[in-house]
């Protein structure tokens, strides 16, 4: 078994090239003023060590890699207020991208919807409303009637969509939250997690490019009543283009938002705040921090040659040893003093080798880093030699060994 220890600095690095260029935003923010002081909370978990977040529960995570920059309580049950309204957007999304909806589809507006309490989008009793307007109520304004018009429509009533609420999160792999309306409206049983918010997040984002810019939408009129997108971080944080906030007494100020700079996008969930001003700072400096402190890393490409393997009683004598996919990570920007990269791999290797097979793994691992085990491929064919060939070879080995 061979097993050889790299620094990724030195002879990995040389393979891939340097990663990703900080963003200026992350540059600006390293030459400039001296970051404002920390608020009064409590400590967050980050690769980094320990920060404190105003936030009862938070997570950042960056949405290529998935990786986990900060959590606090992520997976604690919490009431998720209007936070929730974005699982029954992706419900609406599922259905526009089948057909079943459309977003011209007049919609009507019953009594319950009428009378629903709360933010409002202020529908009409009686009248008809666009899909795409309700969408827009449920986005911008927070409209509880809105989604209750938009529930009823799919499912029948409120309760039933639920439901599908349920149905759709374990679906999607929301596994610690339950449903119990279509508003995020105060139910002892409707909960969520900080992580479960983030997953859905990165799905919409994923599953429905074609809608996600509704997000970014700062503003919506309807029935001669303008109102402006809660969301605090999208006129704050340059980048920001997303996605939801949430508020109620048991709850306190919550904020599901997400930014994008460069290649890079992350999505933050924060919730339990004291104040309106509070989500508004936090948002920024959590968002403001992620990206001055972490940075995307190209560990190879796809078809890059990681090693050259031999091979014994091949019809080459060497087989390049490939990921067969990009490896991209979110790392601290100090990543290259505390990271430790290793491959695994038997040698020499005996013909036949396929394409595309398993011939060793890179493991990756040090202080604030994830340890993490890539398969590694063969990235071509080796025949075995053929009988007379083969001799040669066979008496070497007997002679001098492998």
């Amino acid at each position: 078994m061979t097993d050889r220890r790299t620094l990724l600095g030195s002879a990995v690095l040389g393979l891939v090239g340097p990663g990703l260029a900080a963003p200026a935003y992350a540059q600006r923010a390293r030459r400039g003023a001296a970051a404002p002081a920390r608020p009064a909370g409590t400590p967050a978990d980050t690769p980094l060590g320990p920060i404190d977040v105003l936030a009862r529960e938070a997570i950042m995570i960056d949405f290529a890699t998935g990786a986990t920059l900060l959590e606090k309580n992520a997976d604690e049950r919490m009431p998720p207020s209007s936070m929730s309204k974005l699982m029954t957007m992706y419900v609406v999304f599922e259905k526009l991208k089948a057909g079943q909806l459309q977003l011209d589809q007049m919609l009507p507006v019953s009594e319950r919807a009428w009378r629903m309490g709360g933010s409002k989008m202020f529908v009409e009793l009686g009248s008809q409303i666009k899909v795409e307007d309700l969408i827009r109520g449920v986005i911008v304004q927070s409209g509880n009637d809105a989604c209750v018009v938009l529930a009823e429509a799919i499912s029948g009533s409120e309760q039933q969509f639920a439901e599908l609420l349920n149905e759709t999160a374990r679906r999607i792999g929301l596994t610690n939250s339950t449903f119990r309306n279509a508003t995020g409206w105060p139910d002892p049983e409707h909960k969520m997690t900080a992580r479960d918010l983030s997953i859905l997040a990165r799905r919409i984002i994923s599953d429905f490019p074609e809608y996600f810019p509704f997000y970014n939408e700062r503003s919506f009129r309807y029935n001669n009543i303008t109102q402006e997108n809660r969301n605090p971080i999208l006129a704050r944080v340059p980048g920001a283009d997303g996605m939801k906030t949430g508020h109620t007494e048991d709850a306190g100020y919550g904020l599901v938002g997400t930014a994008k700079r460069g290649d890079r996008r992350v999505i933050m969930v924060v919730n339990g705040l004291p104040s309106m001003r509070a989500r508004g700072e936090e948002g920024e400096r959590l968002m403001e921090w992620s990206f001055r402190e972490f940075e995307a890393v190209v560990l190879f490409r796809a078809q890059d040659t990681i090693e050259e393997v031999p091979v014994y009683l091949g019809e080459r004598a060497k087989v390049p040893m490939v990921g067969g996919r990009d490896l991209v990570l979110t790392l601290p920007r100090q990543w290259r003093r505390n990271m430790q990269v290793r491959l695994r791999y038997d040698a020499p290797l005996t013909a036949p080798v396929a394409r595309g097979q398993r011939i060793g793994t890179m493991l990756v691992s040090g202080q604030g880093v994830p340890e993490l085990e890539v398969p590694l491929l063969a990235g071509a064919d080796v025949e075995k030699l053929g009988l007379v060939s083969r001799i040669p070879a066979v008496v070497s080995r007997m002679v001098f060994g492998s």
